[in-house]
């Protein structure tokens, strides 16, 4: 077991004294539920500051948007009580589905607007008349509880962000240097492997909600800006390694010997990939992050292996080519990596990107659009169904059901299986309703004066909140502060009577209970199936990749479908299998990339070799057109295999020009560098089709290479 660290200790302090400041004041102003205010600090409340700052700000304005919907919606109509209850469970329903369509801390200003709104006016419908009041003075009640939580956070030893995107950072190279010394060992399956892979997507898509509150927490616009540009380099590096590992395994298929010069330059690669962070982050280093004389010494090595014009016309010396382009992709992105570390530690230094690419600076994010309206749909009958049956029971606290229903419909709405979580948000608020219990009617009668009762809290709230900053414990402890807090209800006076602390308490454990049920039966299917309708979307994208039809935006079109493979990767269970479905996506993915790459060069290549390249991208489109439609991975067609061979035999019949225009292509990229030359177009042509059939047909490499080209004509 792990004991709470100092930092832990100290959050929890914090909150509680935060509590207890917001706890009084509410009491001395008399609000009607100064407990509210004590709740609140608990939710808000996070061991960093701009997280918190971020939160309490996006908190405050979903309260006050989900109040002024309740004064707007009961007194029309709650004498209708059905058409209130789909206006309720309507209106949490939409806000829900802006909510989950933003991953960035921003969603948090929806979701609190989505049961703020069922909240305050469930539980109005006994006394339409004053609902203003009521919207009011909880409003007024959270925002003290979010200004007593930003001012302690903010005020007594705060802790920063920065240094945690550091720490986790660090954790993602970590992983990144075992991921390409098994990659460069040609190692590409195996449970370790893939939850390797796993550890990689998931930090690079929780690195998103972390950078969207960076900007609470004093950091510079220019460091933000680097702090983004890493992340987008950290989505790279594994599709960059996954389109090496399968060039490298033909080209050390035994078959023969691999070429010269190349395993000793993987070795180097794997030894810079190892070497420690803090070799490079000294203050003096992060003036000048884009010097690195290594990754030059390793281009330098990649650029004297590559094959000359002879050895260009072979499927060998496409081989090569191909492998010594991406490992130079590799270098460059992994420098950039560290570069933009060594800035991001000390906030300080410039950066010019090495690896550059027309595809890059997309920014659209991929949403299953399907799976969000079914979840939020989801959750409109719910909060519906539940109203229905409160208003045919005729129970005068079901609201607390109903509230609680649509809560945690709303809090896990964007999980594939809703109902474990759900379940144990039944559970931790049936414990907050027995420590309520306790405190109300055994210790409470006791306490005479706020100190003492400051002191009564203390030791069992401190001890929960030093749990609040762990992830596992996470939900467990935040939710039994708040509802423990909630329920006990303290007034400025005591006042309790057991049949009506039950009566009310319980209501919110039957909500939970009714939504638990509700989320297992209409949500019964888990991650398998998000992966598989992720996949689907893949598939159709890499479709339209190789079609004639125009991509509005190929930048983000590329976004996109990095985007769908980081969701995809944490969804994929670890597994030995060669074929896991992650290898798979990574593979569509090159594929998409490779037909976007001859689409782009189709304009400019001679019509025989235009011929052969068009019928390899219609085979490319029909193929995952047949998948989507059939709904499974589909054997590839031969026909598609002999249509790439033949591409790849006339283009490495002209492979030469490569190497005999090479100094001409470097003269012109230095004095124009978005000129293409004809040299590099074929190059760039046959490393695309090349990654096309090693993704197309890994399993075949090693018994069947395509056919040699004859002397070039």
């Amino acid at each position: 077991m792990t004991y709470p660290t100092s930092r832990d200790w100290i959050f929890s302090v914090k909150t509680f004294a935060a509590s207890m400041l917001a706890l009084y004041i509410g009491l001395k102003l008399e609000l009607p539920r100064p407990y509210w205010a004590m709740a609140t600090v608990y939710i808000v409340s996070n061991p960093f500051v701009g997280a918190t700052r971020s939160k309490a700000l996006y908190r405050a304005l979903g309260t006050m948007i989900g109040a002024s919907a309740a004064v707007l919606f009961v007194p029309p109509f709650v004498e209708s009580p059905y058409w209130f209850s789909a206006i309720v469970a309507l209106w949490t329903g939409t806000l829900l589905l802006l909510a989950i369509s933003d991953r960035t801390a921003r969603s948090y200003v929806f979701m609190l607007a989505a049961y703020t709104m069922p909240l305050i006016a469930l539980p109005s419908v006994m006394n339409p008349a004053g609902i203003f009041d009521l919207a009011v003075t909880r409003t007024e009640e959270i925002l003290l509880g979010i200004v007593c939580a930003s001012v302690v956070g903010s005020a007594i030893l705060p802790n920063r962000l920065a240094p945690t995107l550091i720490e986790r950072t660090d954790a993602w190279f970590r992983d990144a240097a075992f991921y390409a010394r098994e990659t460069l060992s040609r190692r590409t399956g195996g449970k370790t492997l893939s939850a390797c892979r796993q550890r990689l997507a998931v930090t690079v898509n929780a690195l998103e909600f972390l950078l969207s509150q960076l900007a609470y927490d004093h950091t510079r616009p220019d460091i933000l800006a680097r702090a983004q540009a890493l992340r987008g380099r950290m989505q790279l590096l594994m599709p960059i390694m996954s389109a090496i590992s399968d060039p490298l395994a033909a080209l050390f298929n035994g078959r023969n010997p691999p070429p010269p010069g190349l395993e000793p330059l993987l070795a180097d690669i794997v030894t810079w990939f190892d070497e420690p962070l803090s070799a490079h982050t000294d203050a003096a280093s992060s003036s000048n992050a884009n010097n690195d004389p290594k990754a030059d010494a390793l281009r330098s090595r990649i650029a004297s292996l590559q094959p000359d014009a002879d050895r260009l016309r072979t499927w060998e010396g496409a081989l090569l080519s191909n492998t010594l382009w991406r490992l130079k992709q590799l270098v460059d992105v992994w420098q950039d990596c560290r570069a933009l570390r060594v800035i991001i530690t000390h906030e300080h230094g410039s950066w010019r990107p090495r690896y550059r690419h027309w595809r890059l600076g997309g920014t659209q994010q991929y949403f299953d659009r399907g799976m969000l309206l079914f979840s939020a749909g989801s959750a409109v009958l719910a909060i519906f169904i539940a109203s229905s049956l409160w208003i045919a029971s005729g129970w005068n606290d079901g609201a607390g059901a109903v509230t609680l229903a649509a809560v945690a419909c709303c809090f896990f709405a964007a999980l594939d299986e809703p109902a474990p979580q759900v379940f144990a948000f039944f559970t931790y608020t049936c414990l907050a309703v027995v420590l309520a219990g306790l405190y109300l009617f055994v210790i409470l009668p006791t306490v005479h004066d706020f100190p003492m009762l400051v002191i009564m809290f203390a030791v069992p709230f401190i001890l929960i909140g030093t749990l609040i900053p762990r992830p596992q414990f996470n939900l467990a402890t935040m939710l039994t502060a708040v509802n423990t807090a909630t329920f006990m209800s303290i007034q400025g006076t005591y006042d309790a009577n057991f049949l009506t602390f039950m009566n009310s308490n319980l209501a919110g454990p039957a909500g939970l209970l009714f939504a638990f049920v509700w989320t297992r039966v209409t949500r019964p299917f888990g991650s398998e199936l998000a992966a598989a309708r992720l996949i689907r979307s893949g598939w159709r994208d890499v479709a339209l990749s190789a079609s004639t039809r125009p991509v509005d935006d190929q930048k983000n079109h590329t976004a996109r479908m990095i985007d769908r493979l980081m969701q995809v990767i944490p969804r994929l269970a670890a597994s030995d299998d060669q074929r896991h479905p992650s290898i798979e996506s990574f593979r569509d993915l090159r594929i998409a990339f490779n037909s976007l790459d001859l689409r782009r060069l189709r304009r400019r290549l001679h019509d025989a070799d235009l011929a052969s390249v068009d019928r390899v991208l219609e085979g490319v489109r029909a193929y995952f057109q047949q998948c989507v439609e059939r709904g499974v991975r589909q054997p590839v067609p031969a026909s598609l295999e002999t249509a790439i061979d033949i591409a790849l035999e006339r283009m490495t019949r002209r492979g030469g020009a490569v190497q005999a225009e090479a100094a001409a292509e470097q003269a012109v990229e230095a004095a124009q560098p978005d000129q293409t030359v004809p040299g590099r177009q074929i190059r760039d042509a046959l490393h695309a089709l090349v990654g096309m059939r090693l993704s197309l047909f890994p399993d075949t490499l090693a018994a069947a290479l395509p056919p040699q080209p004859g002397p070039a004509a």
